[in-house]
């Protein structure tokens, strides 16, 4: 299966991810993206930083994310997961060996079934090898 179906068919098609992006583990390199879903490359890096970071309590957590430009607070960070917020919309993400995903969801939309899906894919694709 090729990175866009991953997010096309895996992310975006149960219908709690409204947007996503699958990138190597650093936040470097995107693989594959949502139309129209901009997430630069040092917000994916504040990402992919926040798995390693070793603070009590973790800066993403003190300081959030931001997506596209815009900041969400930050309500749960692990060594390879995270959940922010912004009202009633949400982003998580899940790092596994080789490659880093991030989800966007909705309104209609909880943040853990969200959460859900995208974890779902992730130990998929560690099981796989990335």
């Amino acid at each position: 299966m090729s990175w866009q179906a991953y997010i096309d068919q895996s992310l975006v098609g149960p219908g709690n991810i409204d947007k996503a992006i699958i990138c190597d583990a650093a936040g470097g390199a995107i693989w594959a993206a949502s139309e129209g879903f901009t997430v630069s490359e040092a917000e994916r890096k504040a990402i992919a930083a926040s798995f390693s970071d070793k603070s009590e309590p973790k800066q993403v957590i003190a300081n959030g994310i931001k997506i596209n430009g815009e900041k969400y607070m930050t309500i749960e960070a692990s060594d390879d997961s995270l959940k922010a917020k912004k009202g009633k919309l949400g982003v998580v993400a899940y790092k596994t060996t080789q490659a880093l995903l991030i989800g966007h969801h909705g309104e209609d939309a909880q943040t853990t079934v969200a959460f859900s899906d995208v974890a779902a894919l992730g130990e998929y694709l560690k099981k796989m090898g990335y």
